[in-house]
């Protein structure tokens, strides 16, 4: 545990000697604080340390990293209940995010939640979709570790 940054160490300890200079006692502003922490939590998170958004329960992100991440689904993938069943699924495993088609014939959406989880679905986008779907190729883009979740359900976007 770190110490209280608004305390001096020298006082930290009963019958501790006292700080030489009080210049060393001086506060730590709370912002340059929680700028530290997410700085420290966008280091361990390049590591691939575990880091656990606050607030999420234990179900969504204990011990495995929160990301997001946008995809496209190419083939026949419209008119074929593609997004019913991609909402279930990201349901099932507790993903957030959102699907729709497009005005190209491809199925577009973004999917958050923890890494383990994230990998599973795009797995499940790449090779099974809906049962009348024939799926030609996956794309995903713009990965990133986040911190919180930016949903709080998974949708279908019409």
């Amino acid at each position: 545990m770190l110490p209280d940054p608004g305390v001096c160490p020298s006082l930290a300890k009963v019958g501790a000697p006292r700080c030489a200079s009080e210049s060393s006692c001086r506060r730590i502003p709370v912002s340059a604080r929680l700028a530290g922490v997410g700085l420290l939590i966008a280091f361990l998170s390049s590591l691939g340390c575990v880091v656990r958004a606050p607030g999420v329960g234990l179900n969504m992100a204990e011990g495995d990293t929160l990301i997001s991440v946008d995809y496209e689904i190419f083939g026949k993938v419209q008119g074929v209940f593609f997004r019913k069943y991609t909402q279930a699924e990201g349901k099932k495993l507790g993903l957030v995010g959102w699907v729709q088609n497009t005005d190209e014939g491809t199925v577009q959406g973004q999917l958050q939640g923890p890494i383990s989880k994230v990998r599973h679905m795009q797995e499940w986008l790449e090779t099974k979709g809906s049962p009348k779907s024939h799926i030609d190729r996956a794309d995903f883009r713009n990965e990133k570790v986040i911190v919180k979740l930016d949903y709080s359900d998974f949708q279908i976007v019409k």
